[in-house]
């Protein structure tokens, strides 16, 4: 079953920050997860986020693309199958987990 996807404005414009060589891995890796986003311990491919240094990212959940150090962040909403990309950056510094905490806040999601 595949989740509609949704990116929050900002996380489109994170997007095409990337560059030519990294947005197409990135963007298959967020189709992959579309397909069963839930969390690893109901079946999807979903790692869950807590608390990450002081942020408070409990609901949401990660996608790490190792081999070039981003991570995308996203949130469901399961009662109408929605996965809502909030966030696609470097890890560097933890930097992407402060984003998607400002930015949840932001859109109330």
């Amino acid at each position: 079953m595949n989740w509609t996807l949704k990116y929050l404005p900002d996380a489109l414009d994170d997007l095409k920050k990337l560059g030519g060589s990294v947005c197409p891995q990135v963007f298959k890796g967020i189709v992959k997860v579309q397909q069963n986003p839930l969390p690893r311990a109901r079946g999807g491919y979903g790692e869950p986020l807590g608390n990450k240094r002081g942020n408070n990212l409990t609901g949401l959940y990660k996608i790490k693309f190792r081999s070039i150090g981003v991570r995308a962040v996203y949130a469901l909403e399961e009662t109408n199958s929605t996965m809502t990309i909030i966030v696609i950056s470097l890890r560097a510094d933890n930097e992407v987990y402060k984003v998607a905490e400002h930015r949840r806040e932001k859109h109330e999601l």
